[in-house]
């Protein structure tokens, strides 16, 4: 977890509707980080960063910035609301790049004042010895600031203007009747601000320099002016600082906005909603989805193709069949087995003495042709489909990313893989063990009995040896034995192929759960990985827009 997210849940107000959105919004920023587009994520993280740092601060404090174009009077709107001359104002304005601060109600504020960035020389309490009058407790606990003009000259202007906009929890915008329609104030701060008409109010100065009768025309025109900015909500007053026309007016909507005590949280919402948004566009609003088994299954099975699998278990089965063979046939015949070379030793993969040496060399079974590689990658893309349909086109591409990023290095994760599994083909079962004993039991007794034969035979003492009803001992051994070693050796085909079989059938589960494992750290995990941040991206987006 990056420290921004967990600095969300550190909030207070962890727990809060304002808390669960900041921490929404933070877990969006950190599913998108490499996945949607890094000037847009570091912004939604500037914004969670913002929220969660104006959280922190004084909350019986609204900051309430006022800000225009030269020549708005947008400082002498300051100064007619505190009631003192605070800001310079026509040419007598400084060319400073910062703001002017004044604050009713100092307990609490030097923080808020010190994260706003104002120097203190640009500091001034309203309930310090200067302020000898009590008409402004409609203020109480604002902290209002004079913004330089936004149409400066000076860059610097321009990015402590930018800089304080994004920290007010409440605005004022100063229009001057000769340029109220200057594309300058309405493209670069009012349209862009249009989910946040709750915290603004737009002020007409100089009102009293147009007639009377014009009065209300021009502020019907500034109306449809901010309705065509998306700001219908957006209260507008007319006033004359010089005169002090509207000034009463404009101080009761701030004192009741201020009173509310809902400014900066309002502000902070908006914020977060309009971050969210921005995210949301960019990263998409389709459903969360999982990877489908069948098609992980599929993958696996060319995968498996691709490894030689069929080939491996093929020769378990033939190795174990062979082996067994040799081990409960007629020792007479079955020692002809040996020259019979191992199905598993053309492979390198027999598991006898040698077996550790065996595993480190590379194993003889053939690699993929291209039909089989082909397989693979369109089974690759299939799944990568079928996960990312719906998606927008950042993620779709960071899961295609994800799935083939490893894709190079596979051959040979898939060779190691099934050269490491423990083929069990060389153990051989019980009751070969047993048959085997016994096949050597009745091959003495048949040698006994042939040995006997033709040493009665040769001194005559046949007829007169002990006979097992009616034939001789020695001939009931000699055939007896023959006879029952290859009746047995018959009777055991069916034993040795059933073992066969289930040794083969072992050896492909272990090939696969082998196969399964590569499959699963090079394409199936960095997919879910993707689909898991994405999830989170809908969670947290999901949250911050509640």
């Amino acid at each position: 977890m990056t420290s921004l997210l967990e600095g969300a849940k550190k909030l207070a107000t962890r727990g809060t509707d304002i808390g669960a959105r900041i921490e929404g919004l933070a877990e969006a920023a950190e599913a998108a980080r490499g996945r949607l587009d890094d000037t847009l994520v570091r912004e939604t993280e500037e914004v969670v960063e913002r929220a969660a740092g104006r959280l922190r601060l004084s909350a019986t404090h609204t900051v309430v910035g006022i800000a225009g174009a030269t020549g708005s009077g947008k400082s002498s709107t300051f100064n007619a609301l505190t009631g003192l001359e605070l800001s310079a104002v026509g040419v007598r304005r400084p060319t400073t790049s910062w703001a002017t601060a004044c604050v009713w109600g100092s307990d609490g504020a030097e923080e808020l004042l010190s994260w706003l960035g104002i120097p203190p020389r640009h500091q001034t309490t309203r309930d310090s010895m200067l302020d000898t009058r009590r008409e402004s407790n409609a203020l109480d606990g604002v902290v209002l600031l004079d913004l330089p003009d936004h149409d400066s000259t000076e860059v610097a202007h321009h990015l402590e203007v930018d800089r304080l906009v994004k920290l007010a929890d409440m605005l004022v915008w100063v229009l001057d009747p000769q340029k109220y329609a200057d594309a300058a104030i309405h493209d670069r701060y009012l349209a862009p601000l249009a989910t946040h008409e709750g915290v603004m109010v737009v002020v007409l100065n100089h009102i009293d320099s147009v007639p009377v009768e014009r009065r209300q025309s021009m502020l019907d025109d500034v109306r449809r002016l901010l309705d065509a900015d998306g700001l219908p909500g957006v209260p507008v007053i007319g006033i004359s600082a010089r005169e002090g026309l509207g000034v009463d007016e404009l101080k009761a909507e701030i004192g009741r906005r201020v009173s509310e005590k809902a400014a900066t949280r309002t502000r902070l919402e908006a914020d977060v909603r309009a971050a969210a948004a921005r995210l949301e566009a960019a990263g998409g609003s389709g459903r969360t989805r999982a990877l489908p088994a069948a098609r992980v299954e599929s993958m696996e099975s060319a995968l498996a193709e691709a490894a030689g699998v069929t080939t491996v278990v093929d020769a378990v089965e033939r190795s174990t069949r062979l082996r067994a063979a040799a081990a409960a046939g007629w020792p007479v015949v079955s020692w002809t087995h040996r020259f019979r070379k191992d199905p598993l030793a053309r492979l390198r993969l027999e598991l006898g003495a040698d077996a550790a040496a065996l595993r480190g060399s590379r194993r003889a079974v053939p690699e993929a042709n291209a039909v089989q590689r082909a397989r693979v990658d369109n089974e690759v893309r299939a799944l990568v489909d079928d996960v990312s349909t719906g998606l927008p086109q950042p993620w779709t591409e960071s899961i295609r990313r994800a799935s083939v990023a490893r894709l190079p290095e596979i051959g040979d994760r898939l060779d190691a893989a099934v050269g490491s599994v423990d083929l069990d083909a060389a153990r051989m079962p019980a009751w070969a063990g047993a048959v085997r004993a016994l096949q050597w039991l009745l091959l003495l007794a048949a040698g006994v009995g042939l040995v006997w034969s033709v040493a009665a035979g040769l001194s005559g003492s046949l007829p007169d040896t002990v006979a097992v009803a009616g034939i001789a001992l020695p001939l009931v051994l000699l055939i007896g034995g023959v006879a029952l070693g290859v009746l047995l050796a018959l009777g055991c085909r069916g034993l040795v192929a059933g073992t066969a079989r289930s040794r083969a059938e072992a050896a492909d589960r272990r090939l696969r759960e082998a196969v399964s494992g590569v499959s699963t750290e090079l394409v199936v995990r960095p997919v879910e990985a993707e689909l898991a941040a994405y999830t989170r991206l809908r969670h947290g987006l999901d949250a911050a827009q509640r």
